[in-house]
């Protein structure tokens, strides 16, 4: 498979061959599926938390004796039928995390990367470079580049402060690392744009 590569003004520059093999088959379903439910579940706070009845501020005087009183007898101000008292069985603090082998989140990668190409959703660029951090600059190569309209990841090789500063206030553009990019990423966004060097470490990954 050939990519096009176009420069900032959505005119063609040359072509990329694909190195990774796609996967044309239902391979890797699964594992996107295993994936995504573990990249989410790992984002939940996990921070809920109720006090039982030993935890709740309060003292461990008996409210009233025993007998006598003609009242249902009381042994403690934190009971969980008082108002103010503990929580039975309530939620505690706890990990949602899921974990997913190396391998499973490889396929996971190739698999969604290649639903991607085959959907014509990719588009690679030489480079992306701004003479200044300036939202105009930016949106308008987005616009040149037939992607403005659509929520688009743009996919960097490294850091670049400069583009990072113009899509900051973009609705619905995000910016990854080809490095660090996940499943999650490639299948969240409408369209997807990389520069060459991100696509070429994105191989690397996969190739390991």
């Amino acid at each position: 498979m050939k990519l096009a590569i176009k420069d900032l003004s959505g005119n063609p520059t040359g072509e990329l061959d694909v190195t990774f093999d796609v996967i044309e088959n239902g391979r890797g379903t699964q594992a996107v599926h295993d994936t995504v439910v573990a990249f989410m579940a790992g984002r939940r706070s996990g921070t809920a938390a109720t006090k039982t009845m030993g935890e709740v501020n309060g003292s461990g005087k008996k409210p009233w004796r025993q007998k006598g009183t003609g009242r249902a007898r009381a042994g403690s101000f934190a009971s969980p039928l008082w108002r103010g008292g503990g929580v039975v069985h309530g939620p505690q603090p706890r990990d949602f995390s899921k974990k997913v082998n190396k391998k499973v989140a490889k396929l996971a990668l190739r698999k969604a990367l290649s639903e991607r190409l085959k959907a014509g959703d990719i588009l690679v660029v030489e480079s992306l470079s701004l003479s200044a951090p300036k939202t105009k600059e930016f949106t308008g190569i987005l616009s040149r580049l037939g992607v403005d309209g659509n929520t688009t990841l743009i996919v960097l090789g490294g850091v670049n402060e400069s583009v990072e500063r113009a899509s900051r206030n973009v609705v619905g553009v995000g910016l990854a690392q080809a490095q660090t990019i996940n499943t999650y990423e490639l299948l969240r966004y409408d369209k997807l744009v990389f520069t060459r060097d991100a696509f070429s470490q994105v191989e690397a990954r996969l190739a390991e």
